[in-house]
């Protein structure tokens, strides 16, 4: 055979008596019901194709199965439309329904033939990669029968359930320093003021931890901030006097 291009299915030329042009066209006018498949002669289509595989030359196996496929499912709405089934004695294929089947025969193929694309692409991209086969780890291997067997013995049964019943111990939290909120010292502050219009910050937070006066420190700026507190200090390193604004 001559290696020229594929016998794709939308090279396809269709001279049929009620239809001429692509074999593309012909399966949208279908869908559009602009021609009832009744009318169309499946096997002048057929006898197109042949002669289109023998005037190309090559045979791509792709491009057959998608046409065997569209032919295939032409057939068989064509055969419901002409050759009711037991159960639709009188009640034929619509068009409408007719071609919504064929539209959704050609989707199916379409997603098909997509997925198997995909899993070629995937299969290309891995074979440049060689996989190490290793045993799997002790821990995961199948035991032997007789260590599998001691497992289920009562004694270790109840040892097992003994383990799960048993509180954890507490945990020694005692290292960890509880965070101080700002929020809080600022209510801290505020609270103070309303109970005295001024008080001596070192004597009030001078035994709290340095976290703790530091982050009053800011709770104090806040309020300052706000408008809601001032201070008062007469030397560097003096007594802080805190006051109301």
């Amino acid at each position: 055979m001559n290696s020229t291009a594929p016998a794709s299915v939308s090279r396809l030329d269709l001279d049929l008596a009620i239809f001429q042009g692509p074999f593309d066209l012909l399966l949208a006018v279908l869908l559009r019901e602009e021609i009832s498949l009744a009318e169309v002669d499946l096997a002048d289509v057929v006898l197109a194709y042949i002669d289109h595989l023998e005037s190309v030359g090559s045979l791509d196996l792709e491009s057959v199965t998608e046409f065997l496929v569209l032919i295939a499912a032409l057939l068989e709405l064509k055969s419901k439309l002409l050759l009711p089934g037991e159960e639709e004695e009188l009640d034929e294929l619509g068009p409408e329904e007719a071609a919504d089947e064929l539209l959704a025969r050609m989707l199916e193929y379409r997603r098909y033939h997509d997925a198997a694309e995909a899993l070629i692409e995937i299969r290309s991209a891995a074979e440049g990669y060689g996989y190490r086969v290793a045993a799997a780890p002790p821990e995961l291997r199948r035991a032997a029968l007789e260590a599998a067997e001691q497992a289920y013995e009562p004694d270790r049964l109840g040892q097992a359930l003994e383990a799960l019943l048993t509180p954890p111990p507490k945990v020694d939290a005692s290292h960890i320093r509880q965070s101080v909120s700002l929020s809080r010292r600022v209510r801290i502050l505020k609270d103070l003021l309303a109970a005295k219009s001024s008080f001596d910050f070192r004597e009030t937070f001078g035994n709290e931890d340095h976290l703790t006066q530091a982050v009053t420190l800011f709770a104090l700026l806040e309020l300052h901030k706000r408008g809601e507190a001032s201070w008062r200090q007469d030397r560097s390193f003096g007594p802080i006097e805190v006051i109301v604004s």
